[in-house]
């Protein structure tokens, strides 16, 4: 008998410190200054969010302190920033517009409690059947949809005049220049937030009128205030509302979880998908009293943190406190900064962001012709539709046909007939499933059968539902109707439950 090493309580205790140190103080002085550099990123995109949902910019603002503090502590991914978001901000939309603000309020609230009720029944399995090719086509769209978004501020969108458009490329150019050329000389600081820092400063100093941050919108000046959504508490709310949520709570949940798993890749560190989802959704339901609206993980923010060396909950944490203590104390010096210095961070992102490889050449000659095509097809329906959900739930959808129809057209039948004429043997491989049963049943000659009987070996095939059972037992009765009998042999222990289960009787052992 091996026993194994005593756990005591000092043993326990010592676990239990070096699990919060890994988790939380790994690299203090950097979690905090990534996120720092995520808060100043955060300002801008929760304004632009909320401007798209059509309600006061405080309203993604406070999601988004309220979400990266909840989150931090409650969700199941290191290092993840999760916060207000532009895919949960255009499903509202409609919502705003029709009953107003008060009504997201309380579809915020209804779409936390979905995910964690998901959480528990242990929704994290699911990620397993997201293809690599779907993820990468994820990846690559949210990259052209990060810098998309960046265009308008780079060109200046109300009618700029030459020389103001001139200095604010300029602004972003030296941004860049500043993100990826400090780490050559020093990692000490996030480059990032020095481009911010220095780019601010200069602007201020010289005067230059470019567009700033408190040009997106009014800051709030004041915490918000936890409350009861002011609905009436009735049916006629809930229908209301339960479309939304509902679309919410899917959109935000997939977002996050392929959020997660890129980050795990990324790290090479596993995370807890079932705690995710339910942290997604403690997350949101507090959101929601707080008069803020519905979030989710945001992979932009999040490959800013992890370039800027965040990897633990202390990063997601300090994003969360920074962006209050900016907006709340500091919002006066923070409306000064430049758009072009965040332009610049969010170019980095998206650059970083994008699966180069993926586009190789070399790449591209040796990826089968199917997974190139449902990695562009995500990448498609993503940017025409700047919907994350619908490219992949697309991709998956693709993938799982492809899948189908290669592994359907591999189902073979080969037939030896006994020396004396008596008997047939058909071998039968291949996957035995809705989608391969019509090959099944036409791939036996019947009428061309002269014997009385024949054995149907399926010891290379496998049986995986109860369409196959059926084309199977069609087989049988199609000999039957000639005067042949036929019999079933080789069926390992799954498909003789799963025969005996759909069709009552067992024609062969």
């Amino acid at each position: 008998m091996t026993v194994g090493p005593r756990v005591g309580p000092r043993t326990v205790g010592r676990l239990s410190v070096h699990t919060f140190r890994n988790t939380w103080l790994r690299n203090p002085r950097v979690e905090l200054l990534s996120g720092l550099v995520v808060a100043l990123a955060l300002i801008p995109e929760a304004i632009s969010f909320s401007i798209i949902a059509g309600v006061d910019p405080k309203v993604g603002l406070y999601a988004s302190f309220s979400i990266a503090i909840i989150i931090s502590i409650a969700g199941g991914r290191s290092g993840m920033i999760s916060a207000a978001t532009g895919a949960m901000a255009l499903v509202v939309v409609p919502l705003v517009e029709e009953h107003g603000v008060a009504y997201l309020f309380a579809a915020t609230v209804l779409a936390g409690l979905l995910p964690v009720s998901l959480g528990y029944l242990g929704i994290g399995a699911l990620m397993r059947f997201i293809p690599r090719t779907v993820m990468v086509g994820f990846v690559n769209a949210l990259a052209i949809l990060i810098f998309l978004a960046q265009v308008p501020h780079i060109l200046l969108s109300d009618e700029p005049d030459r020389s103001q458009l001139g200095l604010n490329l300029l602004v972003v150019a030296v941004g860049l220049l500043i993100i990826y050329g400090l780490p050559r000389i020093t990692t000490a600081i996030p480059s990032p937030l020095v481009a911010i820092v220095v780019l601010a400063g200069a602007v201020t100093m010289l005067d230059v009128d470019l567009p700033t941050v408190g040009d997106m919108g009014e800051l709030p000046s004041a915490l918000p205030v936890l409350a009861l959504p002011d609905v009436p508490f009735t049916l006629e709310t809930l229908t209301i509302i339960l479309p939304f949520a509902i679309t919410l709570a899917m959109v935000g949940l997939l977002e996050s979880l392929l959020t997660a798993q890129l980050l795990d890749d990324l790290t090479d560190t596993p995370s807890d998908k079932n705690v995710e989802s339910r942290g997604q959704g403690i997350a949101n339901v507090a959101t929601g009293f707080l008069g803020g609206m519905a979030g989710c993980a945001m992979i932009g923010q999040s490959m800013i943190n992890h370039r800027s060396g965040g990897r633990t909950r202390l990063s997601t944490l300090a994003s969360g406190v920074f962006l209050l203590i900016l907006i709340l104390v500091l919002g006066d010096l923070v409306a000064e900064i430049p758009m072009a210095a965040l332009v610049s961070v969010m170019i980095m992102v998206s650059v970083g962001t994008f699966n180069w490889r993926s586009i190789a050449p070399r790449a591209l000659r040796r990826s089968p012709a199917t997974e190139t095509t449902v990695m562009v097809a995500t990448v498609g329906i993503v940017v025409l539709t700047h919907n994350l959900a619908y490219g992949v739930v697309a991709g998956v959808v693709l993938s799982a046909v492809f899948f189908a129809r290669h592994v359907s057209g591999v189902v073979k039948v080969t037939s030896v007939v006994d020396p004396d004429n008596v008997e047939r043997l058909y071998a039968v491989s291949g996957e035995l499933f809705f989608a391969s049963t019509n090959d099944l049943v036409h791939a036996f000659h019947y009428d061309a059968v002269k014997v009385s009987r024949v054995e149907i070996d399926l010891s290379a095939a496998r049986v995986w539902d109860t369409s196959a059972v059926a084309a199977l037992d069609a087989v049988v009765a199609k000999f039957a109707d000639r005067g042949i009998e036929a019999e079933l042999i080789g069926l390992n222990r799954h498909a003789e439950d799963l025969h005996s289960r759909t069709s009552g009787t067992l024609s062969g052992h």
